[in-house]
């Protein structure tokens, strides 16, 4: 018998939610209040409803960029930081799809997903597969604009993609997994600037993945009981009454490798204040975590994305170096 067959359905039905308003989203967000209701399933599949989860994927992509331009004493491209920004936006969408289609049953038996689009049978799997090849397919036609090196990484991207939706079946850390794949934009952006990759970019790259795995762990506590019910493994009911202490060692491990990739790059001294403000930011959230408090972790899960624009504007700042104009 598999673990999802075991999980009493928790479905939540149309009648209990009345304003088709998904648990995680906010209630005044942009799609229930003013989308078209045929479109609203459309771009609830894609997380459109939630977008907290484009800037956690895009501002990587941005602070591969930043810390290019502050390498080169220059301004970030801002064509650069558009094209990355509808890039991420758009595989965010078809990552968060291709997740539904896998995740399909378990999400019917989770109070928290079963009115998403698929579960609640709003769009089928043959549309959703359509919807993840649309999104793909633009976000290709971007990808051959930011030369070879680029490509090359975004095509290997697609691995890291397609394997996440699997991991927490078959590991208990699935969020050091969303690092290695949300942050890949690092690597990525800072190729489409320079060409090429440096220890710098890897060391960013390394500062995301246990940032994300920091906030990905406080957001799966809002699943915690549903998880193991089901079987499903996540660093949060690894560490359990320690998630607090895992959390703080991550983001700690998080900051001690941004400034090294800093010091590394010769960013500016201006880059270490917006760096402390990075550290005190997610210290706070350590703090502040608790296991029992599932709203609570959403809250501290989407604080994420101000404490992402603090190290882009960090980098951004570290274009200024004593006795260099630009």
């Amino acid at each position: 018998t598999s673990p999802r067959s075991r999980v009493k359905p928790r479905r939540m039905t149309a009648t209990q939610n009345p304003s088709g308003v998904l648990p995680d989203a906010a209630a005044t967000n942009w799609v229930d209040r003013h989308a078209p209701e045929r479109l609203r399933p459309w771009l609830k599949l894609g997380r459109f409803d939630r977008p907290v989860g484009i800037w956690l994927l895009m501002l990587p992509g941005w602070q591969g960029i930043a810390l290019a331009a502050a390498e080169q004493g220059r301004w970030p491209n801002p064509l650069l930081l558009l094209a990355v920004f509808v890039g991420a936006a758009l595989m965010r969408a078809a990552g968060c799809a291709f997740n539904d289609i896998v995740d399909r049953d378990f999400d019917a038996q989770v109070a928290r997903t079963a009115m998403r689009p698929i579960p609640a049978g709003l769009i089928s799997v043959k549309q959703a597969w359509l919807f993840v090849v649309g999104c793909c397919g633009v976000s290709f036609l971007i990808l051959i604009c930011l030369g070879w090196t680029a490509i090359l990484l975004g095509v290997l991207s697609l691995a890291l993609v397609a394997a996440y939706p699997f991991m927490k079946r078959i590991t208990w850390w699935p969020q050091a997994w969303l690092g290695l794949t949300f942050n890949w934009g690092a690597l990525l952006g800072y190729a489409a600037a320079t060409g090429h990759l440096s220890w710098s970019a890897a060391l960013l790259y390394a500062s995301g993945i246990f940032w994300t795995l920091g906030y990905d762990t406080i957001y799966a506590i809002q699943d915690i009981e549903d998880d193991a019910l089901a079987g499903i493994k996540s660093s949060t009911r690894r560490l359990g009454q320690h998630v607090q202490i895992g959390v703080a060692g991550f983001y700690l491990v998080s900051f001690i490798l941004l400034v090294i990739a800093g010091w590394v790059g010769d960013i500016g001294p201006l880059f270490l204040p917006l760096a402390a403000l990075f550290a005190l930011h997610l210290s706070r959230q350590a703090a502040a975590v608790r296991i029992e408090d599932g709203p609570g972790a959403l809250k501290l899960f989407k604080s994420n994305a101000l404490a992402g624009l603090l190290v882009f504007a960090g980098l951004v700042a570290g274009l200024w170096k004593p006795g260099v104009s630009f």
